[in-house]
Formats: structure tokens, sequence, C-alpha cells
């Protein structure tokens, strides 16, 4: 075991044992460089039968979670892997598994189970909605994390796995019986979202009876034979979730996210209060409809028409994470600007807007773009052209390449500077369409950092004065309480490489090195102020490092450099 007070990897102090497994110790740490609490998962080679066997799960695990980016996943953040011993440095959650919960106070409230479940729902959506998918195949209480604040978090990969389309079956029996699903079970299927979905409502199933599904004879009874004044609409839900075929079982998580938000409106005595309505709204409808029958009743019933199909597409897209429902409603009101944000916060909230969604848009816009720009061009310039400019620029490089991805947002980012209403995001496109037009005259920034564009006649195109005053620009201090702090992050990160990669091109032109240090130390200031904005969160700390790092890296380039400095105004700052 780790010595309690002892650094690991010269930057982890173990301060104490926070959980013990049959295979692992869990510590807690401090990164007191960061300020930062850590957990380390220590495995070691002396207490574990078949130790690489089990590095290798390990292994699988971590870099599944390194892929993640989940508000309800922990962040994996550093892997150590020594003589014997295997170190997984990761999120510090605070807080017990749900198991702890059964165990002190048995069966749970019924509204947090909902909301529980609900966010449990969420995370697994985004499972499932990876390329590959993942199916998680071991939801239980004790695989969830409580936290103070009411909020859960999903632990253990140690048996997800990526579906793939072409395999009959999985080749080993996973997950916890009385929770897995039948088709775990070798030789009876392959395991997709609907395992997951199955797991979960036998993990609700425990939460809000207490009668473990674990035990024996291993079968789940409809919830009220535990307990009468339990929700019928939720014994609905939870009997759907556990159906041994999975045809029969929720097809995704959307549609149990929707069911769980509407639970209510399953309850046996809600729906006859329903039905109730339904008749008399029936009624009346045919009356109106009889009465107003002509040209005016017939153009309002139709306007009605238009504007409830667009809002049920809108509120379907949503719930189902669907870009063919949102290219639906724009299709039925292409003047309106709601599916048109949604199908771009539905594209780029996984921070990898792929060639193919990026190719959508432009086909969506390609036929629709002058009438909703015709209709409100400012509100069009606000909440649809600037995050996609701007995410197109500097944040979706993986997916859309970054040459394309740079050039793509001058077109957008220019009618931002045209028709913006709002002050701070006109100046931003400006500069930001011009930094995008100097880079599409480079052809190759991925391995030539320190290339220069230059027009036809082989002359700099831009001044490395000029080009300075809009770096310094773009990186304003306090960024993250207009922007959010992935985008702040990624303008500084944006400009801190750029200072790495052209450093001999500034400072053999117009930059001193004094500007160029006191560049670097605001840089860094503006980078370290983002950790107290209200948007910040954990696993922003890689990109933070990633900032810091570079600048570090710089300033040791700025120590060794030498040649003809000129004196440059420092203004731009």
């Amino acid at each position: 075991m780790l010595e309690i007070g002892s650094i690991v990897d010269g930057k982890y102090k173990i301060l104490n044992v926070v959980g013990k497994g049959g295979m692992s110790v869990v510590y807690l740490a401090m990164n007191e460089r960061a300020n930062k609490q850590w957990a380390i998962k220590e495995v070691r080679k002396d207490g574990v039968q078949n130790f690489e066997v089990v590095k290798q799960n390990l292994i699988v695990e971590t870099e599944l979670l390194k892929k993640f980016n989940h508000p309800n996943l922990p962040s994996i953040i550093d892997v150590i892997d020594g003589d014997g011993t295997f170190l997984i440095v990761m999120d510090y959650i605070e807080g017990n598994p749900l198991s702890k919960a059964l165990e002190t106070s048995g069966a749970q409230a019924q509204e947090d189970v909902i909301e529980w479940s609900k966010q449990l729902c969420d995370v697994l959506g985004y499972l499932h909605s990876r390329k590959p998918p993942i199916i998680y195949r071991d939801m239980k209480p004790s695989n969830v994390m409580l936290k103070p604040d009411g909020n859960v978090m999903l632990i253990d990969f140690g048996t997800a796995r990526e579906f793939k389309s072409n395999s009959v079956a999985d080749t080993t029996c996973l997950g916890t019986q009385g929770y897995a699903a039948p088709e775990q079970f070798g030789g009876q299927g392959q395991t997709d979202a609907r395992t997951d979905i199955y797991c979960l409502g036998a993990t609700m199933y425990h939460l809000v009876t207490g009668h473990n599904p674990c035990t024996p004879p291993y079968e789940m009874y409809p919830i009220r034979q535990w307990n009468p004044s339990l929700s019928s609409g939720l014994e609905e839900i939870i009997l759907k979730c556990t159906q041994r075929n999975p045809d029969d079982r929720y097809q995704s998580c959307a549609e149990l996210l929707y069911a769980l938000d509407h639970y209510q409106d399953l309850d046996i005595e809600n729906k006859k209060v329903q039905s109730f309505k339904w008749k008399i709204f029936l009624a009346s409808l045919i009356m109106t409809v009889v009465m107003l029958f002509g040209t005016i009743g017939f153009s309002i019933a139709r306007s009605f028409e238009t504007a409830s199909t667009y809002e049920s597409y809108v509120n379907h897209a949503k719930n189902a994470q669907s870009a063919e429902e949102y290219i639906k409603a724009i299709e039925t009101e292409p003047d309106r600007i709601e599916a048109y944000t949604g199908l771009l916060e539905l594209y780029i909230n996984d921070k990898n807007l792929s060639k193919e969604e990026y190719d959508t848009l432009v086909s969506v816009m390609d036929e629709y773009e002058d009438v909703i720009r015709n209709s409100n061009p400012e509100v069009f310039a606000d909440e649809f052209e600037y995050p996609l400019g701007k995410n197109l620029f500097f944040a979706y490089n993986n997916g859309v390449d970054q040459i394309r991805g740079i050039n793509a947002s001058a077109k957008w980012l220019k009618d931002v500077a045209q028709n913006s209403s709002n002050e701070k995001y006109r100046t931003r496109s400006e500069i930001i369409s011009k930094i995008a037009g100097y880079y599409s005259k480079v052809k190759d920034i991925g391995t030539s950092g320190q290339q220069v564009a230059r027009d036809v006649d082989g002359e700099e195109s831009i001044s490395a004065g000029e080009y300075w005053q809009d770096l310094m620009a773009i990186a304003e201090p306090d960024l993250a309480k207009t922007e959010t702090s992935d985008i702040a992050l990624c303008v500084y990160k944006f400009v801190a490489i750029e200072l790495q990669n052209k450093i001999d091109w500034f400072l053999e032109r117009d930059v001193t090195k004094d500007a160029f240090q006191n560049a670097l130390d605001l840089l860094e200031q503006y980078t370290n102020d983002v950790k107290t904005s209200s948007s910040y969160d954990s696993r922003n700390d890689n990109d933070i490092n990633q900032i810091i790092q570079t600048i570090e890296n710089t300033r040791m380039l700025l120590n060794g450099s030498s040649g003809s400095l000129n004196d440059f105004s420092e203004e731009g700052e």
C-alpha cells in the first residue's frame, strides 16, 4: 500500500485511504501545486492473481473514460504504470454509493429515484451516442455515487464495451446477476443500448422498493405489490424496462427519459381524468370546427396546425436528440430560429463537429439561409452564426480539420460583424474572421508553425505587428465571463500555440522581447483566472495545464532566442 504522506509521481501527496476492494485500494490525494484533490486507485501485483489480465482490463477502462466528457462521468487525469503496481488518478467524487443509502434507510423516496434515473438515463444516452456506441452493462446501486448536491456519478467501467454491429453475441457473460439483462448471459444475443435500459430498470426497482433483485428468486414483481402508494406510472415504466425481450423495452434512452419526465401521465387515475378531458375536448373541437368552418376559420386552423407541428418537431428533437426532427421543423417554418439553434447545439455539444454534421448544416442553410436571415438578421447572427463561427475556428478541429474549420468560420463571422446587435460579438468576429482570412493563404499550419501566409508575388500578406495586435485583441481578460470556460480556454490555447510557433517571425520583425514576455505573463494570468468562472469544470484542468506548459516552452525559446529586434508599441496588449 501507498504510505500516508508520501508523494506519488512527484506531485500527488497521499492524504488517506477512502476505500478498499478485493484487489485495489483508493486513496485521497492532493496535487499541492494545483491545490486540487484527486482519487488514486492502486492495484498491486502482489495482491492480485492474473495481474496482467486485471491490468489490461484497467487500461481498457481508463482509455474509455479518457474519451468521455459528461458531468455525470468521472475524468481520468493520469495513469502511472510502476514496477509491480498500477495507479489511476481520477476525479475525487465526494459522496457515497446508492447501495449505502439502501443499507442505511432502505427504499428511497420515489421522487429522488426518478431524478437520479433521469440523470443516469442522460449519461447512458451520451455513451450510446458515441461512435461506436459504448454499452455500460453493469448498472447497479453500488456503481452510482450520490454526491452531497443530490446529483449522481456513474463509476466503474470494467464491463463496458464498444458495440459491434457485425457481432452476433457477446463473447463473455458480464454484469451482475439480478440486474443483468437476459442477453448478458452467453448465447442469448448481443448486448446493446436496450441492455443498459434493462439494468437501469432493475436498479430503479431496487431503489424504490428496497428489495434486491440479486437475491433469490431473482424476480422483479410490480413495485406496488411492495408499496401500494407508489406511482402506477413508474410501475409501468419499470415493467417495460425489464422485459425479457429487448424489442419489448424502450428502444432508446431518449424514449425512457421522456417517459420519466411524464410518468404521472401514465398513472391509472390520471389516465381516467385525461380520457374524460379528451372526450370533452373532442366534443368542443367538433363544435368549434363546425361553427368556424369557412375561409377565416380554415386559415386560423391551418396556422395553428403549422405552429403545433413545429413545436412538436422541436420538442421531440430535444428529447430524442434527433437531427432529422430539427430539420423537419425547419422545413415546416424556416423563418423561426429555435430549430436552427437546436440543430447546432446537438452537433457542437460533444465538441467534435464532424465533417458529415457540418455538411448537413451547410445543406440546410443553402436552402433556408435567406429566409431566416431576412426574417431577423440580428437574432440569426447572435444565436446561430456567432456560436457556429467561433466553434469552427477554435474548438472543433478534431472533426472538421483545422484548415477547413478556420476557413469555414470566416463566412459566418463576417456576417456577425455586420449584423450582430452585440458589440463584443461584432468586435470579436471582425478580428477572428480577419485571422481566418490570413490562414486561408497558409497551406499547412499543422506541421509548419513558422510558415507565414504570402501573396502571389511571394510577399508576406500580413505584417507581424498587425497579426500580433489581432492575437492580443482576441485574448481578452475575463473572457470566460462572456463565453463558456471551454471557449475561453480554446482562445487562450490558440494564442499560446501561435506565439510559440511563430516566435522567430515576431521577434525578427516588429515585436520586442519585453512585449513578448509581457504577453506571455498576461496570457498565463488570464488562463488561471478561468478557474473562477461559473462555467468552469474540473475537466478543464487538462486544457489549463497544456496552455501553461506551452507558455513555459515559449519562455524557454524566448530566453534562448537572438537576433535584431525592433521596437514595438504594446498598446495592442
